[in-house]
């Protein structure tokens, strides 16, 4: 991967490949959108090339001709070297993704008919060379090896990209560990393109040729990846913990697309210093705050990790703690950056990753932010498309008001009145109820304080269970 701070000369052409279902518009947009992620792990786009295949799975991925004219921007030789295909150890085929094994050997299909050239020309060498090729899909490890022998230049896969972003922003331990466990198993496979010393073995003092390199990397990351997720689970165990603390209590689970202005959401309706950047995947860490002014009973917001097209599953898989916050919420604010074209799509990828974890059937609210950026009359379009959608603008305080009075009369719907009598002598139920009930009036007499207060029935009810037997005494 890059390194830990790339060096600002460091310089990209991405690749996309067009399959037959997919629009131009698809393809042009998931290219702006790893544009952006390459942009914020530190790479700068010096180009774009698209080429229309009946599949991915070629293995070179790209035609013979656009191999060579992919190899003009990085000086390569536009061919794969001769000797470059390495023999494969039976235990490397165990990591092996099973694509690698029936690659397409097909012939290149002609130019005029399956590339999109955009603005590159192949005749013309650019200005600048690429240092690096990404690729707006996933690669088999031989793929990326022989496009990296074409090309002379490392090569990286969609993937590659977004594990690269989680292991730079990852800010707690147990981000951290989730970020690893994705990184070594995407790792895993290709350590046999990467590892130098692949034909050494080690005599295992018996019959037999003993443990090579690469079966010995293999089984040390294999043997990481359990210790890590030994870890992770003592981990989630703290952390369900203290989910189950906050049971009875009303929470908001903020999620949605990356960059769609979640934590400037949480910043602005908890007053908290959460980190709020405009770069993909700058908040991978759940964080949990009070909805502020405090509000009784109290209401908990909390920020979740965005979700991206193509999303590796491994990811999906190492965040299920995170995600678990959302599954424990009272609602879900699907929230979507309304100025993006493409907020459809991105809001229909959320939906699909929640409805796997099984958050499709929690209570939930559309949230259009950043409405600000757009015009009067799209404005007016929208609200028509989405009539139960809440429009705002998270740098608006007038908004954020608003979306707070909505939120707690949203969460009043359920609640019942009724009046409680409490007794001078009844040491801690006006304390009680207090902390979890709404109190709308409270008078005086001799013998004790009556209190008209809005509640949840089951509130009620354990506070009855509670202070019954002292208030019948």
């Amino acid at each position: 991967m890059f390194s830990t701070s790339p060096a600002k000369n460091t310089t990209a052409i991405l690749v996309a490949i067009q399959l037959p279902k997919v629009s131009d518009n698809e393809v042009q947009d998931s290219l702006a959108e790893l544009s952006r992620l390459v942009t914020t792990m530190g790479a700068r786009v010096i180009g774009q090339m698209v080429q229309k295949r009946t599949t991915e799975r070629s293995v070179t991925v790209l035609g013979d001709g656009k191999l060579r004219e992919l190899a003009t921007w990085t000086g390569g030789a536009g061919v794969i070297g001769p000797g470059f295909v390495r023999k494969k150890h039976k235990a490397a085929l165990k990591f092996e993704d099973t694509d690698d094994e029936v690659l397409e050997d097909t012939e290149d299909e002609p130019d005029n008919e399956t590339s999109q050239d955009d603005e590159l020309n192949p005749q013309t060498p650019p200005d600048e060379l690429a240092s690096v090729v990404i690729f707006d899909c996933d690669l088999s490890p031989s793929q990326l090896r022989n496009v990296e022998s074409a090309t002379g230049v490392k090569v990286y896969d969609r993937t590659g990209v977004i594990i690269e972003i989680f292991s730079r922003h990852a800010r707690t331990k147990a981000a951290k560990l989730q970020v690893e466990i994705a990184r070594l198993a995407y790792l895993a496979p290709r350590i046999r393109e990467t590892g130098a010393k692949e034909d050494r073995q080690e005599g295992g003092g018996g019959k037999g040729s003993g443990e090579t390199s690469i079966e010995l990397d293999k089984r040390n990351i294999r043997d990481r990846i359990k210790e890590l997720k030994e870890e992770l689970a003592a981990i989630a165990e703290e952390q369900n913990t203290r989910r189950a603390r906050r049971g009875q209590e009303i929470s908001v689970a903020l999620v949605g697309y990356t960059n769609a202005g979640k934590s400037s959401l949480m910043r602005a309706l908890t007053g908290s210093d959460v980190m709020v950047a405009d770069k993909l995947f700058a908040t991978l860490d759940t964080t949990v705050r009070l909805l502020h002014p405090e509000t009784v009973p109290k209401i908990l917001i909390s920020d979740t990790v965005g979700f991206i097209k193509k999303l590796p599953h491994d990811l999906v898989a190492s965040f299920k703690s995170t995600l678990d916050e959302a599954l424990s919420a009272s609602l879900l604010l699907y929230v979507v950056d309304s100025s993006d074209s493409s907020f459809r799509s991105q809001l229909e990828v959320t939906r699909t990753v929640l409805a796997e974890v099984g958050a499709s059937e929690i209570p939930s609210l559309l949230v259009l932010n950043k409405v600000d950026r757009l015009l009067p009359d799209d404005l007016e379009k929208l609200k028509q498309e989405f009539p139960n959608a809440y429009f705002l603008s998270a740098t608006n305080p007038k908004d954020v008001a608003r979306l707070r009075i909505h939120l707690i009369e949203n969460f009043e719907t359920d609640m019942v009145e009724e009046s409680l009598f409490v007794p001078y002598q009844t040491q801690g139920a006006i304390g009680e109820i207090r902390s979890k009930m709404r109190v709308l009036a409270e008078s005086f007499d001799e013998n004790g304080t009556t209190l008209k207060v809005r509640a949840y029935s089951e509130e009620l009810m354990r506070f009855k269970a509670r202070f019954q037997k002292k208030l019948d005494d």
